[in-house]
């Protein structure tokens, strides 16, 4: 059962992950430390200073290659700004794919909680599973949390 801080975490994630400007996925993240003090936040998109226009935005050969995910973008902006992530947890909206599972690992997350897998593409799933058990080997602990 999600406790209130799960849902309250995973619903700024989710608010978060509107300020996305990809037509067809919007992923939030908000990296949180041991006395439940944010430390950072991060959405998908592009890096700064690269145009995301909507031509852009809705070519995936020209997407994919470009965007930050956004565990990835609360990870370089915590060292932007020179806030460390070690021993926090990371509240996503989907589950963390290879790329952002690598990010979190090193960056010393210690607890991934995700809504639920529900909106997740098919085409992502052998990735998530890899992840999964990527970050489950590295001694990250996952909570798959359903709230209404």
């Amino acid at each position: 059962m999600a406790s209130k801080w799960d849902v309250r975490f995973l619903e700024l994630a989710n608010h978060i992950s509107t300020w996305s400007k990809d037509p067809s996925t919007k992923v939030g993240c908000v990296v949180v430390g041991a006395d439940r003090e944010i430390r950072s936040t991060g959405f998908n998109g592009f890096p700064r200073g690269i145009e995301d226009s909507d031509d852009r935005l809705a070519d995936r050969e020209e997407k994919y290659p470009l965007i930050c995910h956004a565990e990835e973008n609360a990870i370089m902006h915590a060292a932007r700004v020179g806030v460390s992530l070690k021993d926090c947890t990371a509240y996503v909206t989907w589950p963390p794919c290879t790329r952002c599972a690598r990010s979190l690992i090193q960056a010393g997350i210690v607890e991934v909680v995700y809504a639920g897998k529900d909106n997740v593409p098919e085409r992502w799933e052998e990735d998530f599973t890899r992840s999964t058990n990527m970050m489950k080997e590295a001694g990250i602990n996952l909570r798959n949390v359903e709230f209404e």
